[in-house]
């Protein structure tokens, strides 16, 4: 990571309200394994096409798990009623050219899509990935995943790039693979010039 000052890493847990419910959201431990191998389970295999491993084999989680205890992904859990509903992944390579940049991952249950759960978690993602001081931000998902894409373009990512055939379905179908970032430095400079930097630090 890049000129990470851990005296401006956003602080967790958090609480949100999202209409009737409180979701809190803090930093997911190496050590939930069971937690995260059983909410990937009640995900649409569609869903996962967009990370580059399998993460429903318990190895991909395992080796995720490890990376966090490592430092290489810093990720968010949110819960709600002790339950895991979503969870992140900004995944760095320190050793890389491309040290200043992230890939960032978003998983959300079924049962709490539409409800602006995805939105907050991206959200408090520009916020961690202005603290470990990152530069830019990357997502990747089939291009018929419209409604993903559209909230990440509400809020602020371009598409870069598209990657024909890219990624195959256990059934062996084939889907073309969007990549759109996000310039998070930009974000912060503007916030700066209009004095509201501190307020995604908080």
């Amino acid at each position: 990571m890049n000129n990470t000052d851990t005296n401006h890493i956003r602080a967790y847990p958090r609480k949100h309200q999202l209409g009737n419910a409180t979701v809190d959201v803090e930093l997911l431990a190496p050590t939930e394994g069971a937690a995260v191998a059983a909410f990937v389970q009640k995900l649409p295999t569609h869903d996962l096409l967009f990370v580059r491993r399998d993460v429903s084999h318990p190895k991909v989680v395992t080796a995720w798990l490890d990376s966090i205890a490592q430092g290489s992904i810093t990720s968010l859990a949110a819960r709600c009623d002790g339950e895991l509903v979503g969870c992140t992944a900004i995944v760095t390579d320190p050793r890389s050219w491309s040290r200043h940049v992230a890939e960032l991952r978003v998983m959300i249950s079924p049962a709490w899509r539409g409800r602006g759960l995805g939105r907050l978690l991206i959200q408090e993602c520009f916020a961690l990935a202005l603290g470990l001081g990152l530069e830019k931000l990357y997502v990747q998902m089939t291009v018929d995943q419209r409604s993903a894409i559209a909230v990440f373009e509400e809020l602020g990512f371009r598409a870069e790039a598209v990657l024909r055939d890219h990624v195959k379905d256990r059934d062996g179908t084939s889907y073309d693979l969007a990549i759109l970032s996000h310039h998070v430095a930009e974000v912060q400079a503007r916030h700066e010039v209009y004095g509201v930097a501190d307020a995604l630090k908080s």
